[in-house]
Order: structure tokens, then C-alpha cells, then sequence
């Protein structure tokens, strides 16, 4: 979030030399470009023309410390934080030549571009959803189980992304952490089993939100067969990509899935051989791949049994102004897929293409066998119900938080529409506006369940729970990764013939009220959800590192 004092600038208060501008462009991918683009509205605003609306030095201070400067009482930078709800980190390891060509670069983009909100579309919507989420009248009590080895030396001191059970005799939980180690949680201590980052010589984990080593799933018969795949990012270019574009548009990232194969699956050492399966071109570094995993209810003679999933964001495409990347089944961004690593029909002949995927037999040349659903911004966690239902939930943009029921070859809708509304999504992103009268030739599928902005900024999905706490059974819990507030759905409300209703619970931390943004100390809780062994429920924060269990639900 850059915004200070006003203060005109001249061009010639900023280097104009090609090298230097070079040198920051370069330096504002890496560390800006997660959230700030020149053309759109995204987790910071729109930064085209910042340098002819405020000093220099005020540029500084903000990019050196953005919250002391907001804590000194800059009202334009109050104003702006209450509209994106989180403060812009602190730069302070860059050097004042750094922070000064970053500026230079920025300075090339002067003019801003003040489209006119009143088209075609009609009038954008100020609160796309009015009605507010409701207490539920429920407190989730936690008990603190341990605090994740920091990965860092700076907020976020450990990226612990997920959580996952390893099914057999006795189960055991994983933890990782995007900065490239996976941890095995045993008797409220983790200990290191892998670290990925030391294999992958070309592996990135920096910058922004969607780099590092993202996800990982055990093969239901990881016991016998030794096989875990995984996701990560590397440099772009770092080998040939099995889904690129035309060379007019950036590469900023690669994703990568994995297969290793573990030589001990016993042991809690997990070392072995890998295999590449495919490697995915992003224009951006956000919204990349978000999750892997193997449908937990699939058994051996099950058709899905084995058939691993890949949620896939759009790769920040659409908002780079991109959108022909991600907006149909024929581009492999924006999708869930469901490949079968043991195959050998895909393109590049390292995995299969199951044949009861929607569009393997469609007789279509264009269309990708491998896309089992689409049109998500930035899909990142799926669950099953009880009942065999699948769910995504999907971060939006400016407006609009999804959780998904998912059916096998539906579009959701990204980014031609956020939530139940129309998105512009070959101009301004920022707005949504009321569906058009033509909807009814389009064959979206809209949410399950939705939150606007006024709520949170970016939804973490959860899981059905199903333990020993009896007031929780059959809840979807989830919440917002933001505010770290935490909320639930019905399981019986998992239906697609009516939207579901939303309520919030209280929070009990070792006994004492409070919430995830007062015990973080953070505006940014960074909140997720896991499944530990013998169905354990457990929320986490990449903020501070701390994993908490849930131990109890009381009634107000």
C-alpha cells in the first residue's frame, strides 16, 4: 500500500538512465509486484501516477516503514489502510539506491489512468453484500501445541502451509513450510523429514505469497509404492515448460510437480529419487499452484482411486491483463485438474490423462484433457464431505471471497464474473457490477457460500470436522486468512439448490477471549486450517508460527 503526503514531482527528481530503471523494474518484481501492479487494483492499489501525487522522501519513509508511518498519523495512509485492511511489510534491507531506482521504474508509469466507472455495465456496486456474517453463539476453545522452527528472521517467521495425515496402522501428521521443509508432528515437536529447497537447485520462495514449495500428497498407498508428489516454484526459464504462452509475456515464475519416491516410507527420513511430471509457465508470481491432493474417500477399485488433484491458480494473468490465459478450458490456468501420475497419454508422456475426465473424450483438440473443473482466481484449499461432495474455496479480488461445490467440467466463472457478480474483466477489476441480462447464456456456476470485503480479504478453506467434539460434527469450518476470523457452514447446507449460510465463532485462546489478529499482533494472521491424526483440528498462522488444536466448542 504506497500513498503518503501529497507533493508534486517533477520526471527530473527520479534517474531516467536505462540501467537504473532496469535495475528497478527488476527489483519491483521481486519485491512489489505480489501486490502492486500498473493497471489494476490487487492487494495494494494501483501505483500508476504515485510519483506525480507525492514527495519522494514521503515515498521513502513508506517503503522503508510503512507502519511507523501509519502509526505517526499520515491520513491518507489511515485512509488506505482501512480500505485494504493490511499494511504494506517493511523494506528496510533495501538500501537507499535500491528503494531509489524501485522509484525510478515506478516513475516510468506517470500516468494514471482514470477510466469512467458509469458503462455499459451500469453502476458499479459500493457493498456487494450488505448482510453481515452473524455470530453463531459457538466459542472454538484452543489449546497452544507447539511454535514452528523459524524459517526466517522476519514476519512471517515460519511459513507453515499445510497440514496432512498419513494414513496406516498409526497415523502420523505432516506440516510444511514454503520455504522448502517438510516436518513430521510428533508429541508437540517437529522434526525435519525433507527439505525440497536443497534438491531443487533452481527453487524460489521469495517474493510475495504464492512461491515455495506449496503443497504435498501422499499416494494412498504411500506405504507400499513409497510415492509423494509435490508443488514448488522456480526461477523462470529454469527448464522447458510443458504450458507456455507466446514470448511477448513474461515468465515470472514456473510451477512444478513432483513425484518422489521415498526409499523408507517407515522412516522419519524421507530421502529418494524424483521425477518431474510438468512444469507451468506464470505470467506473475501469484496464484500459482495452490494444492495436490488424492480424494480421501477413494477406495482401490474406486475409478478416482490414485487420480491425484492440482488446483491451479490463474496466475495473476487476468489482472496483468492477460485474461486470454486463463479464461477458457482450452488454457490450463484457472482450473482444477486431475491427472493420474502412473499414465503416460499427457503430451509430454509423464502422466496420465484419466479417461473419465469431462474433457478427455470430447473430441475436442483444444480442450485439456487434464481440466476436471475451471474459472477460479486463486483456488487453493479442496476438502471432501462425508458424503463424497467436493469443495474449493477460491480468494477473489477486490469484492468477493467463494466456496465452491464442485461438478466435474463446470466453469465458475473467473474472470468473467466474482462471486454472483459481473467483473469487467477486460477493464478496471476493482468493480463488480449486478449480472447482465444476458446471464442466462452463460452456463456459470456460482458459489456455495460468499463473503464480500467488508468481512475479509482472502478465504481459507477448511475441512468437514468429523472428531469426538460433539457441538463441531458435521460443521465445514474455514475463515479468512486476513483477520484470522474463523467461521462454519452446515454439512447439510452443502447443497447446490441454495446458497449457505455463513455464521462466525468466538475464539477461546489456553481460556482467554481474544483473536487471531490480537495473539498474532499482526494485522496479517495468516490463518489455515489442518487435519492432524485421529482426526485432530488444527489452526495455524505463518505470521508467528504457532499451531494450535482444537480442544473444545462451548455455548454462549
Amino acid at each position: 500500500v504506497i500513498i503518503l503526503n501529497a507533493g508534486a514531482q517533477t520526471i527530473n527528481d527520479y534517474p531516467q538512465d536505462k540501467k537504473t530503471i532496469e535495475d528497478g523494474k527488476a527489483l519491483f518484481t521481486q519485491n512489489c509486484s505480489s501486490c502492486h501492479s500498473f493497471t489494476q487494483r490487487g492487494i495494494g492499489p494501483d501505483l500508476s501516477g504515485v510519483t506525480t501525487e507525492l514527495t519522494k522522501p514521503a515515498l521513502l519513509r513508506f517503503i522503508r516503514n510503512s507502519q511507523s508511518v501509519i502509526e505517526g498519523g499520515n491520513p491518507r495512509g489511515i485512509k488506505l489502510l482501512q480500505e485494504y485492511k493490511v499494511p504494506m511489510p517493511s523494506f528496510e534491507a533495501l538500501s537507499n539506491d535500491q528503494m531509489g531506482a524501485i522509484l525510478a521504474y515506478v516513475n516510468t508509469y506517470r500516468t494514471k489512468d482514470e477510466s469512467a466507472t458509469i458503462n455499459k455495465f451500469g453502476l458499479a456496486i459500493k457493498d456487494p453484500i450488505p448482510q453481515r456474517i452473524k455470530k453463531s453463539g459457538l466459542t472454538l476453545e484452543l489449546e497452544e501445541i507447539t511454535t514452528a522452527n523459524p524459517s526466517a528472521d522476519k514476519i512471517p517467521l515460519a511459513r507453515i502451509n499445510q497440514m496432512r495425515v498419513l494414513p496406516g496402522k498409526k497415523e502420523r501428521s505432516f506440516i510444511e513450510d514454503l520455504r522448502g521443509k517438510l516436518y513430521e508432528l510428533k508429541d508437540r515437536q517437529l522434526t525435519e523429514v525433507m527439505d525440497i529447497s536443497k534438491q531443487m537447485p533452481s527453487f524460489i520462495s521469495v517474493p510475495g505469497y504464492a512461491t515455495g514449495f506449496g503443497s504435498f500428497a501422499f499416494h494412498p498407498n504411500f506405504y507400499k509404492n513409497g510415492l509423494l508428489y509435490t508443488i514448488h516454484s522456480e526461477k523462470p526459464r529454469s527448464a522447458p515448460s510443458d504450458f507456455a504462452y507466446p514470448d511477448s509475456i513474461p515468465v515470472l515464475i514456473q510451477c512444478v510437480l513432483t513425484e518422489w519416491k521415498i526409499n523408507d516410507p517407515k522412516s522419519g527420513k524421507f530421502e529418494g529419487k524424483s521425477r518431474e511430471l510438468l512444469r507451468i509457465d506464470m505470467p506473475t508470481v501469484i496464484h500459482s499452484m495452490q494444492e495436490i491432493v488424492f480424494n480421501p474417500l477413494a477406495r482401490p477399485k474406486d475409478s478416482d482411486y490414485g487420480l491425484l488433484y492440482l488446483t491451479l491458480g490463474d496466475g495473476g494473468s487476468a489482472e496483468a491483463g492477460f485474461s486470454f490465459l486463463c479464461n477458457t478450458n482450452t488454457q490450463i490456468r484457472a482450473s482444477v485438474l486431475r491427472i493420474d501420475p502412473k499414465g503416460n497419454n499427457s503430451k509430454n508422456g509423464k502422466y496420465g490423462i484419466p479417461a473419465i475426465n469431462p474433457f478427455a473424450s470430447d473430441n475436442d483438440d483444444k480442450t485439456l484433457g487434464e481440466v476436471f473443473a475451471r474459472g477460479f482466481r486463486n483456488p487453493n484449499r479442496v476438502a471432501w464431505t462425508p458424503e463424497g461432495k467436493m469443495l474449493i474455496s477460491d480468494i477473489g479480488l477486490n469484492s468477493i471471497e467463494e466456496l465452491n461445490l464442485i461438478q466435474a467440467g463446470a466453469d465458475y466463472g473467473w474472470p468473467q464474473r466474482e462471486g454472483t457478480f459481473f467483473l469487467n474483466s477486460k477493464g478496471k477489476m476493482n468493480k463488480v457490477y449486478a449480472l447482465q441480462p444476458d446471464e442466462s447464456n452463460f452456463k456459470f456456476v456460482y458459489p456455495l457460500a460468499q463473503f464480500d470485503h467488508d468481512e475479509g480479504n482472502a478465504i481459507s478453506g477448511g475441512y468437514v470436522y468429523q472428531g469426538n467434539i460433539e457441538q463441531l460434527k458435521n460443521k465445514y469450518i474455514f475463515g479468512d486468512v486476513t483477520t484470522g476470523r474463523v467461521f462454519y457452514i452446515e454439512n447439510e447446507a452443502i447443497t447446490s439448490e441454495k446458497p449457505a449460510e455463513i455464521l462466525e465463532f468466538d475464539l477461546l485462546f489456553k481460556g482467554v477471549p481474544s483473536t487471531f489478529r490480537d495473539i498474532t499482533a499482526s494485522r496479517r494472521a495468516d490463518l489455515r486450517f489442518g487435519l492432524g491424526a485421529n482426526k485432530q483440528f488444527y489452526l495455524f498462522t505463518k505470521t508467528d508460527g504457532k499451531i494450535w488444536k482444537v480442544t473444545g466448542c462451548k455455548s454462549l
